[in-house]
């Protein structure tokens, strides 16, 4: 992409993953996500989310963003929305992770040729974290053992490469 189109993406709010899905339209390929991004840009836990869901794009593997929360609705009472986040006290044991998707995988040999979705989880923290046993930290993990127990796929990722 040419810095006249990233300018104009900086400027009117585009986001990363738009550019990127623009560019692939152009079959431009994907620019890289520091040359969309203002100069001096503080990497966060956002940057680190649209980097992963480009490589996503890239490997074939799809991901959504997963909020988690509650709101009140018009008649003041609680909706609880996000996975694992049936009640309070469940999302203070298991927090489940930012970005939810799936990649397809070929099974072989009893399904011959049968392709399944593979369920994908990936907790996003800014570029030099480290797992530290923090409460929060323990009730992400969880979410991440329980996913890969069953055969998901689940991590913490800091940046390209993690996904």
């Amino acid at each position: 992409m040419n810095s006249e189109i990233n300018q104009w993406a900086i400027s009117n709010g585009v986001s990363i993953q738009a550019l990127a899905q623009l560019a692939l339209i152009f079959h431009r390929g994907v620019p890289e996500p520091d040359a969309i991004l203002p100069c001096g840009s503080v990497k966060s836990e956002a940057y680190v989310q649209s980097v992963v869901r480009l490589e996503a794009g890239r490997k074939g593997v799809r991901l959504w963003r997963n909020n988690v929360g509650a709101l009140l609705n018009e008649r003041g009472v609680p909706v609880r929305y996000g996975l694992a986040n049936d009640s309070k006290r469940l999302n203070e044991v298991v927090k489940s992770g930012d970005l939810i998707g799936w990649r397809p995988r070929l099974i072989t040999p009893a399904l011959v040729g049968s392709t399944i979705a593979q369920f994908v989880s990936r907790e996003c923290k800014h570029p030099g974290w480290h797992y530290t046993g923090t409460e929060h930290e323990i009730a992400q993990m969880k979410w991440a053992q329980l996913v890969s127990a069953d055969g998901g796929d689940a991590a913490f990722c800091t940046g390209e490469g993690s996904l």
